[in-house]
């Protein structure tokens, strides 16, 4: 189990990327959480498998409307929480 602290940059606000996220790292059964940076970026934290964040990855990579054209990663201490959630 590991938690990851990411910063996305690229097209990655106004194309859903928060509600893909969301929906797929539940699906996946990941905890954290993702929200909009004034900036223009999206940070997130993601706790599970790296199996399971890596698919969470791909499957932001595979969107339509989303660009990412950077990531800033990094393993963090794990959490005590039970699902993934928008923040605002």
């Amino acid at each position: 189990m590991v938690r990851r602290h990411f910063f996305f940059y690229g097209r990655v606000q106004g194309v859903g990327f928060r509600w893909h996220a969301v929906s797929k790292a539940r699906l996946l059964g990941l905890t954290g959480w993702v929200k909009n940076l004034s900036d223009g970026s999206v940070e997130m934290e993601a706790q599970g498998t790296r199996t399971q964040i890596g698919e969470l990855l791909g499957y932001l990579y595979e969107q339509r409307y989303i660009r990412i054209e950077d990531i800033k990663a990094e393993d963090i201490a794990l959490e005590d929480e039970s699902s993934f959630n928008e923040r605002w």
